[in-house]
């Protein structure tokens, strides 16, 4: 866990990237907010706070008595919100970087292909 940021949304965010990478599958049953808690080594209530976090966005659904489990479609609104924030925090700045230093649209393609051919 990162001191950094609050635990229960770190449980929420690997939760996610769970999903995201398909280890919890949609309409798959996902770990209580005990087995969370002895997994992470924390309290219940702050795990059950990371999963109420996902509950609320509609990624997680309760089922009364059985357990909690991964909505439908899930994966998919979970990818477009990383989508969104990755072109928010990592290509907007890029682009504002680029026009500062007169770099246009195809140089910048070009830069980003290059740089990826290489790693």
């Amino acid at each position: 866990m990162d001191d950094s940021r609050s635990i229960f949304a770190q449980v929420a965010e690997n939760i996610e990237n769970d999903i995201i990478s398909g280890a919890l599958s949609e309409e798959g049953q996902v770990p209580s907010t005990n087995e969370f808690a002895a997994f992470y080594r924390i309290n219940p209530a702050t795990a059950l706070k990371g999963v109420n976090v996902l509950v609320d966005a509609g990624i997680l659904y309760k089922k009364r008595g059985i357990g909690m489990f991964v909505a439908t479609g899930a994966q998919e609104k979970l990818k477009g919100a990383r989508r969104d924030k990755f072109s928010s925090e990592y290509v907007r700045p890029l682009l504002d970087e680029a026009e500062k230093l007169g770099i246009d649209s195809t140089q910048l393609a070009q830069m980003i292909a290059k740089e990826a051919k290489n790693s």
